[in-house]
């Protein structure tokens, strides 16, 4: 691999304005707002705040791509893609069908961020590159957000999400370094008992899932932020939709 062009070899599915009868059928098979109709964590929780709109939840393989081990960033950024495709509106010519996997790489790429030798590798993005690719395709700026460390550093933050999603409401992706395994936000509540974070994990890797069984299985649950690993920083990326 040893230039741009590299990317448009490889077809993964999804992306771009043209969608053959098989992506089309996998992406009827993504599950809509997985997060639905679950419990809130406790009943204690004095603040909730959820993700506002649809979007689909992709996960390794789901376009028949096996991305297992590095493309959790990836999945991420496609379901917030999702979301933006579902409830962003300007501008209009940004409005597009998730970016493919070879998409993303290319993205990176042609801005200068990756060289020439990214495309068609097997290597993860997080959340720095993510806030590059959303504003790449859908001119939607990103903030990041720096957690130090998953203890009080990261609980502090919740009010930040809190703010997120009450303002904006789409989802926001979450990674760090020694829990490097990107996932998706979904939501937080607060309460006595402290915070907790609705996550949706882009891990699963198998035949399509229902709703009930992603919630079920743990693919899309509650985790307290005390659970979270406390020796490890985390990134947040929050894409700013809300509108001028």
């Amino acid at each position: 691999m040893d230039s741009v062009e590299n990317c448009e070899e490889i077809d993964w599915g999804g992306g771009g304005e043209q969608m053959t009868s098989l992506n089309k059928k996998w992406v009827e098979s993504l599950v809509r707002n997985a997060h639905e109709g679950l419990p809130k964590p406790v009943l204690e929780c004095t603040r909730c705040s959820l993700v506002k709109g649809d979007f689909l939840y992709y996960h390794y393989g789901c376009d028949g791509q096996d991305d297992r081990g590095w493309g959790c960033g990836y999945r991420t950024v496609q379901t917030i893609s999702s979301w933006l495709c579902h409830n962003w509106s300007p501008p209009k010519s940004s409005c597009r069908s998730p970016p493919s996997l070879p998409e993303i790489q290319r993205a990176l790429v042609t801005i200068g961020d990756k060289p020439p030798l990214f495309c068609g590798s097997k290597d993860w993005i997080g959340t720095f590159e993510a806030a590059i690719v959303l504003d790449h395709f859908y001119d939607v700026p990103c903030r990041i957000v720096h957690v130090r460390s998953g203890g009080s550093e990261l609980a502090k933050a919740a009010e930040d999400l809190h703010q997120h999603f009450t303002i904006h409401g789409s989802p926001v992706m979450m990674g760090g370094d020694r829990d490097n395994s990107s996932k998706g936000i979904l939501g937080v509540c607060t309460g006595k008992q402290g915070s907790y974070l609705l996550v949706m994990d882009p891990h699963y890797y198998g035949s399509p899932l229902d709703k009930a069984s992603v919630q079920r299985l743990g693919w899309v649950s509650w985790k307290q932020v005390g659970c979270l690993d406390q020796s490890s920083f985390y990134n947040l990326c929050l894409p700013q939709t809300a509108k001028k």
